[in-house]
C-alpha cells in the first residue's frame, strides 16, 4: 500500500510504500509522547526505505534523541534520525541506520486511509505517565519495553500483509 503523508503547513509531502499498514502499535515511550504523541503515545508505521519520495525536502531538520533509561548510568543519543518539518514542527518518520531497509513514518502524518487494525500493542508501557489512560481491548498486547514480534511478524501472523 502507497502512504501519503504531510506535515501540518504543507511545506512537505512524503509518500512511501507500505507492506504492513496497519496503525497498531502504541508508543508510550517519553521520545514518542513528547516529539509526537498527543494521547500520551504515538504510532509509527513501517515503510519500505528505498521507495521515499518527498517533497519539500529543504523544510526537513533531523532530531536525535537523548536517551535516559534508569539502568544506564548516563543518558546517550540515539542513532535514530527523526525528521520534522521545521517549519511547523510536525514529525514526519523515522529513519534508523541500524534498519536501513525501512522507514517509519508516524500515523498521524500520513493523509491516506490506514485499514483499522484487528488488535493493538502497547509497548514502552513502563515509560507511561499516570495521566494516560491505557485503551486496552480483547487480544491486545502489552509490553513494559519492546515486544518480541516485529512489524512485520504482526502482520504476517494476522494475515494482513499488503500483495501490493
Amino acid at each position: 500500500m502507497w502512504l501519503e503523508g504531510s506535515c501540518h503547513c504543507g511545506a512537505v509531502r512524503f509518500r512511501v510504500h507500505s507492506p504492513h499498514p496497519h496503525p497498531y502499535q502504541r508508543c508510550y515511550c517519553s521520545i514518542c509522547r513528547k516529539t509526537a504523541g498527543g494521547g500520551g503515545y504515538a504510532i509509527n508505521l513501517s515503510g519500505e526505505a528505498k521507495t521515499l519520495e518527498v517533497t519539500g525536502r529543504r523544510h526537513v531538520k533531523i532530531y536525535h534523541a537523548r536517551v535516559q533509561n534508569p539502568e544506564d548510568a548516563a543518558p546517550w543519543t540515539s542513532s535514530g534520525e527523526r525528521h520534522f518539518c521545521k517549519e511547523c514542527g510536525s514529525h514526519l518518520w523515522l529513519f534508523s541506520p541500524e534498519w536501513p531497509d525501512l522507514v517509519h513514518p508516524l500515523a498521524s502524518a500520513i493523509d491516506s486511509e490506514l485499514p483499522v487494525p484487528p488488535e493493538h500493542t502497547h509497548l514502552m508501557l513502563d515509560f507511561k505517565p499516570t495521566w494516560v489512560e491505557l485503551q486496552i481491548k480483547r487480544g491486545d498486547k502489552q509490553f513494559g519495553r519492546y515486544p518480541e514480534e516485529s512489524i512485520a511478524e504482526w502482520h504476517t501472523r494476522l494475515h494482513l500483509v499488503d500483495p501490493t
